[in-house]
């Protein structure tokens, strides 16, 4: 039985509570809140949880084995720091840290004394990117081209970390588990419309060494919300909309090839339009099912789907992404 203590109960603790309280061969020992009254709720809700404001208890109880980190990215480096210090497993909300300098530490820390150290992206256990992630691997897209994402609404405007930080994450680690090979650099424009230097709208282009492309476009200030993205092979192309109840993804049997006619001296371009295909995808939570990886990795030793490389890879792109807004959009090499 692996006891875990969760520090924080705001907006996703309590979702986190409820799927680790499920999951096999765990058990939710303490949940930490400075506030009073969230304590009380999680009282009345699991009355055997034991609740505390106290954070630095949770490091000399040798009860716990594992720490799942819920509370604002700032805090993220020093918590995990301290409790992997003491011994135990570490689970960490995204974004992993605010810097890369700091994902690294935690890392060789980590390593150091042979924890798992894992973040709760979470979109990388849902059936659809698992389906879109075998579609690359079977071969049937052909040559991925471009990942294009859009990821908007009308949303809480974060008082700590711009819209990219806030949103981008998710599609980040989503990109960075369905292609292997690394980016080389990033572009990045946004704009603040509060005038507390805090980007409300971004937009983010990634850029590899091939001729694959990465766009991102991030919004709080968008009339309607969006979750799209777009996956383009040069045999077959994928739409996954998230806000569709059941039919989350299609796959069209559509593409195009390009030729040159020489004497004429033009490029000449052939459109293929097929079938629309709608697989069935497995109903699911997806954050159970990152619980049980991080369980399992506990428990086995194997390494989660959702790495701290997984953590690190995202944090670089954002850290980039944020040098080049502030400098006008400059190409930041990774």
């Amino acid at each position: 039985m692996i006891n875990c203590a969760i520090i924080g109960y705001g907006y996703w603790g309590p979702n986190l509570v409820r799927n680790f309280a499920a999951t096999p061969n765990t058990s939710v020992h303490t949940v930490v809140d400075l506030r009073p009254e969230r304590l009380a709720l999680v009282s009345r809700v699991y009355p055997n949880i034991n609740v505390t404001s106290d954070i630095d208890s949770i490091w000399s109880n040798e009860e716990i084995d594992a720490v799942i980190i819920a509370t604002p990215v700032f805090t993220h480096y020093d918590l995990a720091k301290k409790a992997l210090q003491a011994g135990k497993h570490v689970l960490l909300e995204k974004p992993m840290t605010d810097t890369v300098a700091h994902a690294e530490e935690l890392i060789s820390l980590a390593n150091q004394h042979g924890k798992v150290l894992m973040v709760d992206h979470t979109f990388l256990y849902t059936s659809a990117v698992q389906k879109m992630k075998s579609l690359i691997e079977s071969g049937e897209l052909g040559d991925v081209k471009y990942f294009d994402s859009t990821r908007i609404n009308l949303g809480l405007i974060q008082q700590d970390v711009n819209v990219l930080w806030d949103l981008a994450p998710h599609d980040i680690s989503i990109l960075d588990y369905l292609i292997p090979a690394k980016p080389v650099s990033v572009q990045a424009t946004g704009v603040s419309h509060i005038h507390n230097g805090i980007e409300n709208i971004a937009y983010l282009t990634v850029k590899y060494a091939h001729d694959f492309i990465a766009h991102f476009h991030c919004s709080w200030s968008s009339p309607v919300k969006i979750r799209m993205m777009l996956l383009g092979g040069d045999k077959k192309m994928v739409v996954f909309n998230d806000m569709e109840p059941t039919e989350k993804i299609r796959i069209y049997d559509t593409a195009h090839t390009v030729s040159t006619d020489e004497e004429k001296q033009r490029i000449l371009v052939d459109y293929r339009v097929g079938d629309v295909f709608i697989p069935k995808l497995e109903i699911k939570e997806a954050l159970g099912g990152m619980a049980k990886d991080f369980i399992q990795s506990i428990m086995t030793g194997s390494k989660p789907i959702a790495s701290y490389d997984s953590g690190l890879n995202t944090i670089r792109i954002l850290e980039a992404a944020q040098i080049s807004i502030k400098e006008q959009g400059r190409e930041v090499s990774l």
